[in-house]
């Protein structure tokens, strides 16, 4: 977890979100020990988070004694989308992209990862495609790269400050090089791993762009695209976070 210089930061907060994101990322009922130790926390630091989060009905236990989200867990969900707005604003913008027969992704920032808000496969339904893929290193992601991009140094360098960087063997100068030429061009297009369970060795880019408005949020498309169609999938990127932008703005209180 990585803090901007002159912020206060709050230890214990700290340390319960980071037991909430694990157990939410868990995809088996998880204890507390387990947790620790995925964590590098102290078990009973991380029993003591569970058994507060279990009281407030965030996380509940199993009669097998172990972790699993509870109710308040989806109740958090529920409002953090409301309350963003952001979602229910793309929902329609993204699926005009489908005529381009490839995968069509919204995803939002967070400290050095991607979360998935929505990643709808070729002949997917919308609904399927909302909430299907966990985190992923934003330094492998085109919308992670195309969000980086919009960072400044200071930031880079404190998130990845002596870590390896995920796909930059050579660390973190090559990183910012890369970024350099996002910003310039106006979006990402980086190799990926294939989407596709039928054809894994497939290569894949993704071209992505950022939406604004401070959502640290962008969106993409990824399949077989070839260099001579990236600036027309490009253009097409930027009319949808256009139009996003603008369902968000109409949807602020005056």
């Amino acid at each position: 977890m990585t803090a901007k210089k002159g912020t206060q930061a709050n230890q214990s907060i700290i340390d319960g979100f980071a037991v909430l994101q694990a157990l939410a990322m868990s995809e088996d009922p998880i204890g507390s020990r387990e947790l620790a130790r995925r964590l590098g926390m102290e078990t009973t630091r991380v029993n003591r988070l569970l058994k507060t989060l279990a009281y407030m009905g965030i996380t509940q236990q199993t009669p097998n004694r172990k972790y699993v989200p509870g109710p308040g867990m989806h109740v958090l969900a529920t409002q953090s989308l409301y309350a963003s707005r952001l979602l229910r604003s793309a929902i329609a913008p993204l699926e005009k992209l489908a005529f381009f027969g490839h995968t069509v992704a919204l995803g939002v920032l967070w400290q050095d990862s991607v979360s998935f808000l929505y990643h709808r496969r070729p002949g997917m339904a919308s609904a399927e495609a909302i909430g299907r893929i966990g985190l992923r290193p934003a330094t492998t992601s085109g919308i992670g790269m195309a969000l980086l991009s919009c960072e400044e140094d200071e930031y880079l360098e404190q998130l990845f400050d002596a870590r390896e960087v995920p796909g930059f063997d050579d660390g973190l100068p090559a990183l910012k090089q890369a970024l350099a030429e996002i910003k310039e061009s106006g979006f990402a297009r980086i190799q990926v791993q294939s989407d596709l369970p039928e054809a894994p060795d497939k290569p894949t880019h993704t071209i992505a762009v950022p939406v604004g408005l401070d959502t640290k949020a962008a969106v993409a498309i990824s399949g077989w695209i070839p260099e001579s169609a990236s600036l027309d999938i490009a253009d097409a990127l930027k009319t949808t976070t256009e139009e996003i932008r603008g369902s968000l703005q109409q949807a602020k209180p005056a």
